[in-house]
């Protein structure tokens, strides 16, 4: 079937028809901090993009389009912006005066604008929960993660102080060994006193 868009009440689908319009498709960016971004500006709740799930030209601005080759293409860190929202999902849009405050709302990942419950056409991908920002629905999944982490996090600490262990160990023998050395005066001053400075011994006696 022909790629649909999958913005709210956007009927646009890859066919010859779009295409003599000068409409064109893209898929949801790789980056995952951007991918999130066009997400929650859709306002579908608990939407999850696949990776052939597509937003058609008309809900980007114009400088977000880059039409100096042969395809159109998104420019980097572009998000759309440009949407048909009924009135009770609509948000009051406060003017950014200054390059900091434009900034900061642009690179924040979260948006508290309504949300929509999206229909299930038939022909809408399920949402996908493998992201590390998606949580499981059942509370037993998040569980077994947050056992999985706990575990991870205890067998981290075990080889920890295993690895100090050995260290202590390989100190201790060369402590020893500089004992030795130098109880039997095959080294002399200068680089017992070098050898005492690196080991951290005050004194060999």
């Amino acid at each position: 079937m022909p790629d649909s868009c999958v913005a709210w009440g956007c009927k646009n689908r890859r066919t010859a028809q779009t295409k003599s319009r000068g409409i064109t498709f893209h898929k949801f960016p790789k980056l995952k901090a951007l991918r999130k971004q066009w997400e929650i500006a859709l306002r579908w709740e608990g939407f999850s993009a696949s990776d052939s799930s597509v937003l058609c030209s008309e809900h980007f601005r114009e400088q977000d389009l880059d039409k100096t080759g042969q395809t159109v293409r998104i420019r980097e860190g572009a998000k759309p912006s440009v949407f048909n929202f009924p009135a009770h999902i609509q948000r009051p849009v406060s003017a950014r005066t200054t390059k900091t405050s434009r900034r900061a709302e642009e690179s924040l990942p979260v948006d508290c604008s309504p949300q929509v419950k999206r229909p299930a056409p038939e022909t809408r991908p399920p949402p996908n929960l493998d992201h590390s920002y998606a949580l499981p629905a059942d509370p037993t999944g998040l569980k077994a993660r947050l056992s999985e982490a706990l575990a991870r996090v205890e067998s981290l600490e075990r080889d920890m102080r295993n690895v100090r262990k050995r260290e202590q160990r390989a100190k201790t023998i060369v402590l020893s060994l500089l004992d030795d050395l130098s109880g039997k005066n095959v080294i002399n001053e200068e680089l017992e006193h070098k050898l005492n400075f690196y080991s951290g011994k005050m004194k060999i006696q």
